[in-house]
């Protein structure tokens, strides 16, 4: 028992020393992250400083941009193993991919259909001439221009073209839509990254908020390992270091409650009635910040390690490709195939004068569906001749789900007109990116698969099995405390500040005290006069200790 208690504060010791840095680093970066300004661009922010579309005469259809763009798709196109699905274009047109969404809108003016095909290419065609289109420098300071005005309420002071750059640290999980230009506005550091695919703003950003970016998510993610070219084991680094963070804090946890001697009961405490062993100013910070606070600081260690998914244990959240694929089917509608763009009078009558900014085509197996999308997101069904309708019925919403889930028998539905603790709308969403109501399917699996679906439009936003449930609560509840009262806001950010706090001081804490033990430790040897000399000063009582190390009631550096 006494080897393994000294096995235990040995571990504490030297794993701290070793995170003592890292865990300050998270701790700080974790702070700035709580109050940095959002820089990527969600789906309400894009369609707020879009273009007004107001359709004209002679526009091209969906179906003939896809057929005079093919020999040029095919050409562009990048292989793809992975994908199996077969082309659902027009028949005998192998190069038209079977479109999972198709959008028209207005960037610098033109007017283009914005696809995306079920091999994950995002792709921009011409309404004009259905050629392949790319977005020149030029095309990206008008871009940004109507941005800014849209942003600023003003006109632009300046802007100028930087560099077209094919990767960046600024942006995750948007290589499809590469490569980017980027473009500096305005006189106060402003910056944009548009997408030359598409058109599309994806970043904006103040120099401020990108400073915020590199002390906060850049540090934090531990992004700087890609600068060096790292990037491939950063999660394997992430998920050590988080293993070795959640160690040291579990055997300090178990130190602080072996050492802490409250006298309930009479029992016995330290000299002069302390309850801690420690006199020394920062040893008492380290005992009492991880005494109070290390449970806490134990939750973000280890949900920081399971969120690197260890050994692939939990499944992903968001469907995959083939998924969505298979739930969309491979049929393209002829009606959304042949449609040609209305007249503005129109289409003003249709959706009661609102601010259209662009018209989307959603599909569901046979079926589509043809929405206005306003300035302020909101959905407005268009009308159709053809077998257009104006919304998924629940049979053909199910028929989706059966697709996917391999005729697998549903056990429930439910039309939720809230969130719930699997689906809602994080710091950086709202109702745009997180639509209400929403349809919640339950499959009679072994598995417990939940479906989460927008019945406006058909779309699979979220697929969790018992193993993704367990991932919300194990990562997402204990890293980012959203849930109950915790998610509102200002409590929210009183719990939060409270615990980090905590985690501050502990890790200053730490990096004091394991660098005094490194030195005592591989330092020069000193005499024990030396030694009696440098206790005579920390204790001005005069009280000395004999032995150069520190006695078997001091902390554990």
């Amino acid at each position: 028992m006494k080897r393994l208690k000294r096995l235990l504060f040995e571990v504490h010791r030297w794993v701290g020393i070793a995170l003592a840095l890292f865990m300050l680093m998270w701790f700080f970066s974790g702070l700035v992250i709580m109050y940095s300004p959002t820089i990527t661009q969600n789906r309400a922010q894009q369609l707020a400083h879009a273009e007004t579309l107001a359709p004209e005469f002679g526009w091209l259809s969906l179906g003939e941009a896809l057929e005079i763009s093919a020999g040029q798709r095919k050409a562009a196109a990048k292989p793809d193993p992975e994908s199996k699905t077969k082309s659902g274009g027009k028949p005998g047109d192998e190069a038209s991919a079977n479109i999972v969404d198709a959008r028209l809108v207005r960037s610098a003016g033109e007017p283009l259909w914005l696809i995306e095909d079920n091999k994950g290419q995002r792709l921009a065609l011409s309404a004009l001439d259905g050629s392949l289109h790319k977005s020149t420098p030029d095309q990206a300071l008008k871009i940004a221009e109507h941005w800014y005005e849209a942003d600023q309420g003003r006109d632009l002071a300046q802007a100028s073209y930087l560099a077209t750059i094919d990767k960046t640290i600024m942006l995750r999980n948007q290589d499809a839509l590469s490569p980017f230009h980027r473009i500096a506005v305005g006189d106060d550091g402003g910056e944009l990254l548009i997408s030359a695919r598409t058109g599309e703003v994806l970043h904006s950003s103040t120099r401020l908020g990108r400073a915020f970016y590199w002390v906060g998510n850049w540090l934090h993610l531990l992004k700087p390992l890609d600068a060096i070219g790292l990037g491939k084991s950063r999660t394997d680094v992430q998920m050590w270091l988080g293993l070795s963070a959640t160690v040291a804090t579990l055997t300090g946890l178990i130190v602080g409650w072996l050492r802490w001697r409250p006298g309930f009961g009479g029992k016995a405490t330290y000299s002069q009635g302390r309850t801690q062993p420690y006199r020394e100013s920062w040893f008492k910070w380290h005992f009492w910040s991880g005494l109070l606070g290390g449970s806490l600081m134990f939750f973000w260690a280890l949900s920081g390690f399971l969120d690197t998914n260890p050994g692939k244990i939990f499944s992903q959240v968001n469907p995959n490709r083939q998924e969505i694929n298979r739930y969309l089917g491979n049929i393209l509608p002829q009606v959304m195939y042949h449609w040609q763009p209305i007249l503005p009078l129109e289409l003003a009558t249709a959706v009661d004068g609102a601010d259209v900014v662009e018209l989307a085509w959603k599909h569901l197996g046979g079926e589509a569906l043809l929405l206005a999308v306003t300035r302020d997101g909101q959905r407005l069904p268009q009308a159709l001749e053809g077998g257009g309708k104006n919304h998924f019925d629940q049979p053909s919403v199910l028929a989706a789900v059966r697709r996917i889930a391999a005729n697998t028998a549903v056990e429930s539905q439910a039309l939720l007109n809230d969130y719930d603790s699997y689906y809602y709308p994080r710091q950086d969403q709202g109702w745009v990116e997180k639509p209400l109501p929403v349809l919640r399917v339950q499959l009679a699996d072994n598995v417990g698969t939940l479906f989460y679906i927008d019945p406006q439009d058909g779309k699979l936003l979220a697929k969790l099995d018992t193993s993704a449930r367990v991932m919300r609560w194990a990562y997402s509840a204990l890293h980012h405390w959203d849930f109950g009262w915790l998610k509102y806001r200002p409590l929210w950010d009183v719990w939060m500040l409270v615990w980090v706090a905590f985690g501050l001081v502990l890790s200053v804490s730490s990096l004091v005290i394991g660098w005094r033990r490194l030195k005592q430790t591989f330092g020069f040897k000193k005499t024990v006069s030396d030694k009696k000399t440098v206790r005579k000063a920390r204790y001005p009582n005069g009280q000395t200790l004999e032995k150069p190390q520190l006695d078997s009631e001091s902390i554990n550096g």
